[in-house]
């Protein structure tokens, strides 16, 4: 639901809009009026005086986050060597709070270097300042100490450079751009419902990757591939949107962008 919500330019979504896309996925009718109940419960979307759901507040900060995809190179600037470190002065409150203020720290890519300490090279634009600032929209708990770290020894230089499997990233990001284009060649023969379907899929697979993507500087990752993948997908973006124009318009819904199955990019991410 949140994945096809956040597609709306302005407006609302009917209930029979959802229902009929959850369809396609093999998912029942009183699922998703139960699902919608609950996230209408913990603020993730709202309903208007007509019945009809839109994003919530509690949704928006990784929604912004998620949609960011097509301007990852914008959000780095060049690597001087220091890191970002975020301290845990206190352990969160709940596990709600815990779950949230570690799907922050995912969401920008930081690493655990020791217990209660989390770190992630110091390559984003607007430096730590900003970094806090996003974390903190996203949930990050409250005291927990965001600042910028230099001069690590040599051995936990090394370690903090290994947090991340590169070579795994790199292959992903090929694989997808390999994957979207053999999609791209499909989509436009395939039945309204299956292009729906695989588009979604697809997409969905390729922006969580992008979402989680934690813009990592040379020589930890060499970004080229990461930025052909975020290429071929704004070329699928119009693809998916063209699979799922009519059946928006047929419930009169205004559409932002391709719909992508976006419900695992708030829960977790790849290496």
């Amino acid at each position: 639901m949140v994945d096809l919500l956040s597609t709306l330019r302005r407006g609302s979504m009917p209930v029979q809009a959802l229902v009929e896309s959850a369809a396609l996925f093999g998912i029942a009718s009183g699922s998703v009026r139960v699902a919608l109940t609950r996230a209408l419960a913990d603020g993730l979307v709202e309903r208007d005086e007509r019945g009809r759901y839109r994003l919530g507040e509690a949704s928006r900060a990784v929604q912004e986050r998620v949609a960011a995809w097509r301007r990852l190179e914008a959000r780095v600037r060049p690597w001087s060597g220091a890191w970002i470190a975020v301290v845990a002065t206190r352990r969160p409150g709940s596990g709600a709070a815990r779950r949230r203020s570690e799907r922050a720290l995912r969401l920008l890519g930081f690493r655990e270097l020791e217990r209660g300490l989390a770190v992630r090279p110091d390559n984003l634009a607007g430096g730590a300042a900003r970094v806090r600032e996003e974390l903190v929209a996203l949930g990050l708990a409250p005291g927990a100490l965001v600042c910028e770290l230099r001069e690590l020894d040599a051995i936990s230089e090394a370690r903090a450079r290994s947090l991340w499997d590169a070579k795994v990233r790199e292959a992903s990001y090929r694989r997808l751009r390999r994957a979207l284009a053999a999609s791209a060649r499909r989509l436009p023969e395939l039945p309204e419902a299956q292009a729906m379907v695989e588009s979604f899929r697809l997409g969905g697979e390729a922006l969580r990757l992008l979402a989680h993507d934690p813009l990592l500087p040379e020589p930890i990752v060499a970004p080229t591939e990461r930025e052909a993948l975020a290429r071929a997908m704004q070329r699928y973006d119009a693809l998916g949107r063209a699979s799922w124009s009519a059946f928006l318009a047929r419930h009169g819904v205004l559409q932002r962008s391709a719909p992508a199955d976006t419900r695992d990019i708030a829960r977790g991410g790849v290496a």
